[in-house]
């Protein structure tokens, strides 16, 4: 096995200072650094147990095999955070059959986000 010292989701958007200000601004992402100079600088976001890094340009459009899943401790607080920020909501916070609480909104450039409630009993929070 590789010894992984640390990880994060790379994304490339159409209009990074867009992008920069949702994942800041809309979302509240805190960030962790920052480098490059400028207009080019990149954006390296906390993201729970990984990283964030929105950084340089993409020409192409959002692909839809990317989906961001983002566990919170209540999507119904999520949800009225995001909407008070103008943040478009596709899907209100509904029970999944799977057992979990999910609501959908996508980012600047189209990139799904999930945002997850792992309900108390849920087999994602016990440990074996």
């Amino acid at each position: 096995m590789v010894n992984v010292l640390s990880s994060r989701i790379l994304l490339r958007p159409a209009d990074l200072e867009r992008s920069r200000a949702f994942y800041r601004d809309a979302l509240g992402l805190a960030v962790y650094r920052e480098f490059g100079e400028r207009s080019e600088r990149g954006t390296v976001f906390f993201l729970g147990g990984g990283f964030l890094e929105v950084s340089g340009r993409s020409d192409g459009p959002a692909t839809p095999a990317l989906r961001l899943w983002l566990q919170v401790p209540d999507t119904t607080t999520a949800y009225e955070e995001l909407a008070e920020r103008g943040v478009r909501v596709l899907r209100e916070p509904q029970l999944e059959p799977w057992g979990l609480v999910e609501m959908r909104i996508r980012d600047p450039d189209g990139h799904e986000i999930v945002i997850v409630e792992v309900p108390p009993g849920h087999p994602l929070r016990r440990r074996p």
